[in-house]
């Protein structure tokens, strides 16, 4: 099984690169299954149902949200209501929504893969439950032992996250982190755990999919105004180079475990649909 997850898509400039790029994704590597981190869309902060809509009509599979999924109240029955989306099964136990999902691939003749998303707690601001306990009382809900299973970390530190995927490795099949919005180059499989045949690939962060001449999906002189000077400004979400960020990765369906994983990176065209529409 092979499938393709892309980072934090911000704003319209993301939302429209991973609409035009997702045909040629499934042209050039043949995923059963596409997700994607989707908590930016809504001008860089939250989703809306009408952008959720849009990204599952555009081939999306199943999306993510971090510390921004309940930043539009709006989006709080697609999260009640669809199976397809799921926001911090860290959070609260009052907020809308669940921590993982069970995503069956286009091709029914394979096994659904469960995709479960925590955020970290250093440097992020919410009142988020411990991710490492939270994840593990998610995995003993998981109703089939041999389960595809992947775990994405939101956070901040890259040490968190590397944290997350030594305490998961030989128990899920990857291990992936979100929210800084910039790509890491530690793509891997983990060495193999003890008493387990179950590979998992990791990498610290997958990177975004939007503006790429930016400040991590921001137009570059409010940020710059704002750090050099201490003046409140709007950080405006980017439009130019637009680009989508994320991995490949391969799972043996035997042994619920990756065999590779490799990340890429996609240039989109301004000038084509859906940005000139």
């Amino acid at each position: 099984m092979r499938i393709v997850m892309l980072g934090d898509i911000v704003g319209a400039c993301g939302r429209q690169s991973v609409q035009q790029l997702v045909p040629r994704i499934h042209e050039e590597f043949s995923p059963d299954l596409v997700l994607a981190n989707a908590e930016n869309v809504a001008n860089g902060s939250g989703l809306t149902p009408d952008q959720y809509r849009k990204l599952c009509k555009a081939g999306i599979d199943g999306m993510t949200l971090g510390d921004h999924a309940l930043r539009k109240r709006e989006i709080f029955n697609i999260l009640q209501e669809q199976t397809n989306i799921i926001r911090p099964g860290n959070l609260p136990s009052g907020a809308p929504g669940k921590g993982w999902m069970a995503v069956q691939p286009r091709n029914e003749a394979l096994p659904p893969v469960y995709v479960m998303i925590v955020l970290g707690n250093m440097f992020m601001g919410l009142n988020a439950n411990d991710p490492f306990a939270s994840v593990d009382a998610m995995l003993a809900q998981i109703p089939r032992k041999d389960a595809i299973i992947l775990v994405e970390m939101h956070a901040e530190t890259t040490s968190e996250k590397q944290a997350m995927g030594w305490h998961l490795n030989g128990k899920v099949a990857a291990v992936f982190g979100s929210h800084t919005h910039v790509p890491t180059a530690d793509a891997c499989l983990l060495p193999a755990a003890k008493n387990s045949n179950l590979r998992t690939a990791f990498q610290a962060d997958l990177g975004m999919c939007g503006g790429h001449e930016s400040v991590i999906g921001r137009r570059v002189e409010p940020v710059l105004t704002h750090l050099r000077t201490g003046v409140y400004m709007a950080f405006d979400v980017a439009d130019k180079d637009p680009r989508v960020n994320g991995i490949i990765l391969d799972i043996d369906e035997a042994t619920g475990g990756a065999t590779d994983i490799q990340r890429f990176a996609m240039n989109a065209d301004p000038r084509k649909p859906p940005f000139m529409a």
